[in-house]
């Protein structure tokens, strides 16, 4: 094979290699939009097919990149995790009241009315559990003479102010704007860091 034929070949597979990250990406970006769209966080609607609809491809390359609906979920969350500027990896007691901010932030960017009623879609699922290992990971760093359970229950009480039904109540049972309610859960995470900071268990 002559050297102009290898040059070539390689350059076909980067520009297929190219052509398939751009449809991937473009796929993605059609699942970020719906879900921004839905009032609710079920995502029983966002499908191979309204994916595909809306980023202008068939069913079968949505397939071709993401070989089931789970695989698209979790692609179009990992997208929202993205834009917000959220890792659940490297939350710590320093910065969890800064990415709680961002979490809230995000919100105002959907039209979904509430979400008391817990998603059961395996990605939300998934995102949840990653969620409350952060934070037990965060707080057992922070607290490594307390015992499971103590550790247990500081991470769970952050994991209550830090959920979004907290949030939705203040803004939309009390009548608190959106950045007043985050600045106030802020504030009361500060104190439950603080007594972690200062060695002052809870009751477990």
């Amino acid at each position: 094979m002559s050297e102009s034929s290898i040059a070539r070949r390689t350059y076909d597979n980067r520009a297929r290699q190219q052509k398939a990250a751009q449809t991937r990406e473009r796929i993605v970006a059609a699942g970020s939009e719906l879900v921004h769209a839905f009032d609710s966080w079920n995502w029983r609607d966002l499908t191979f097919k309204a994916v595909a609809e809306r980023a202008g491809v068939g069913e079968r390359t949505v397939y071709r990149h993401f070989p089931t609906e789970r695989h698209l979920h979790d692609a179009v969350m990992q997208r929202l995790e993205s834009e917000a500027g959220i890792s659940y990896e490297d939350v710590d007691l320093a910065n969890i009241d800064e990415v709680t901010a961002r979490v809230f932030a995000s919100l105002q960017r959907f039209s979904v009315r509430k979400s008391v009623d817990t998603p059961q879609d395996p990605t939300f699922v998934g995102v949840d559990a990653r969620r409350r290992e952060a934070l037990v990971r965060a707080v057992s760093a922070a607290a490594p003479a307390w015992s499971a359970a103590q550790q247990q229950m500081a991470a769970a009480l952050l994991d209550v102010l830090w959920n979004v039904p907290s949030y939705e109540r203040l803004v939309g049972v009390w009548g608190i704007d959106g950045p007043d309610a985050t600045r106030a859960i802020g504030w009361v995470m500060a104190k439950v860091i603080g007594a972690i900071e200062d060695d002052d268990a809870p009751p477990a």
